[in-house]
């Protein structure tokens, strides 16, 4: 595992993941904060402060903002998502808007980190920790289930996939499902936690998270659960992400109240 320093571009800095992977981050390695523009800080800069780095605004789609995004960066961690990840930004119909952030975007940080010959993807994907269908979640099961949101999710991991195969990038997909505040006792829509399930990881985790699956060494492509508690491992690959990433989970998620 290398402990060199690192230049590191977060997108969706400014987000409930992105905000703590900013925190993991910033005591190791140089960090550049991406984000659409200042309005997207405020949803929890009461929470985690304001953030005193490197910031530039800018829409993932549009392929030239990300190319000068990452122009100079040694590692990327890709953390943007629309739709289904806050209140009233779901879905619609007619609505391009979420395949242009989610599809597009995700290629548009694929290629421009192929050109520009980057050493580490990590992407914050998602899946269920308990498959519906009772099949144990490797690697290899892609989740079911067919809502916008998770078809956009699957999709995104596709192409981290292909992208590996094809040209090589050493990719690390993170699966978490419901991502918490331990810390602070919160869900990310600022509701008080009640008891938590196999499913739910602290955020502050899948921030180590992040930051180890950069530092590793010799990743060829990883596709790993995140979930807090140990029950996970019957039902998820959760054991192989603190195998290969020497990740320990400090979230205490057991004492919260039912």
């Amino acid at each position: 595992m290398s402990n060199d320093p690192q230049r590191i571009v977060v997108f969706g800095a400014a987000g409930w993941v992105g905000r703590a992977v900013l925190a993991s981050l910033a005591e190791r390695h140089t960090v550049r904060a991406v984000d659409i523009g200042p309005e997207a800080w405020k949803a929890y800069e009461d929470i985690d402060g304001a953030w005193e780095g490197e910031v530039v605004h800018g829409d993932i789609a549009d392929y030239e903002h990300v190319s000068a995004a990452i122009q100079d960066m040694d590692a990327i961690v890709h953390a943007t998502i629309l739709g289904g990840g806050v209140r009233g930004s779901g879905y619609q119909t007619n609505d391009d808007r979420p395949w242009l952030v989610n599809l597009k975007g995700m290629w548009n940080v694929l290629e421009v980190a192929r050109q520009q010959e980057i050493r580490r993807i990590v992407h914050i994907g998602s899946c269920q920790v308990q498959h519906p269908g009772g099949v144990f979640f490797d690697a290899d099961v892609r989740r079911p289930d067919g809502s916008p949101y998770a078809v956009s999710k699957r999709l995104q991991e596709e192409m981290c996939r292909q992208f590996h195969a094809a040209f090589g990038l050493s990719i690390v997909v993170l699966r978490p499902c419901s991502i918490v505040d331990s810390h602070l006792g919160i869900t990310k829509y600022r509701k008080p936690l009640e008891q938590q399930g196999v499913s739910a990881v602290c955020r502050h985790d899948l921030a180590e998270a992040c930051r180890l699956a950069i530092e590793k060494e010799d990743i060829g492509l990883e596709v790993l659960h995140t979930a807090g508690l140990p029950e996970a491992d019957q039902y998820c690959n959760a054991a192989r992400g603190r195998q290969v990433l020497g990740l320990e989970y400090r979230g205490d998620l057991r004492r919260f109240p039912e």
